[in-house]
């Protein structure tokens, strides 16, 4: 049941002056803020859904992996960008394993994104989150090439070239090799 006070925070997200604050209690508030935060998903103002991402990042529960991926579909690249972190990134959440995304779902999304979105800031977050499955997926290991060796924009290109075999992100989250013990 929304709280009218929540309902309050979620929407000073779209205000300058109020965000920070507003974000900052929303977060302290933590899981019990979230099912309005999820609200906010589909809040009329860009800047709110685009907060919402944001907060979910860090407060991401396993139901929200979907609603966070039909953001990949807002009118706003502020919002696709957004959402594209909350569902690439690591280092934000308390317990990444527990809200992975479904790759089966998820990796001809990114791909798509990757090739043919219009933003390249878009298509350069979209590098990260298809650069979840580089070691393991043939056709994540292809759409970077591609995007490497074809996207218009330089700095896509060059960040595509950082998680492609060779380049400096693949290497560094190559899966270590195991150890044979000797008896």
């Amino acid at each position: 049941m929304p709280t009218a006070e929540t309902v309050a925070l979620v929407d000073a997200l779209g205000s300058e002056p109020r965000r920070p604050g507003a974000f900052r209690e929303l977060l302290r508030r933590g899981a019990e803020a979230v099912p309005d935060i999820r609200r906010g998903l589909r809040h009329p103002l860009a800047r709110v859904r685009e907060e919402c991402c944001r907060l979910l990042d860090q407060l991401l529960v396993p139901g929200a992996t979907d609603e966070l991926t039909a953001m990949l579909d807002d009118p706003d690249a502020r919002v696709r960008v957004a959402a594209l972190h909350a569902l690439s990134c690591d280092r934000c959440k308390p317990d990444a394993d527990a809200c992975r995304p479904d790759p089966a779902v998820l990796q001809p999304r990114a791909i798509r994104i990757l090739h043919h979105d219009p933003d390249p800031h878009v298509r350069a977050m979209a590098i990260e989150l298809v650069g979840l499955w580089v070691h393991s997926a043939p056709q994540a290991v292809a759409a970077l090439v591609r995007a490497r060796d074809e996207d218009l924009s330089p700095a896509v290109r060059k960040k595509a070239g950082w998680y492609t075999p060779g380049g400096t992100v693949h290497r560094r989250t190559a899966p270590k090799p195991t150890r044979a013990w000797r008896a």
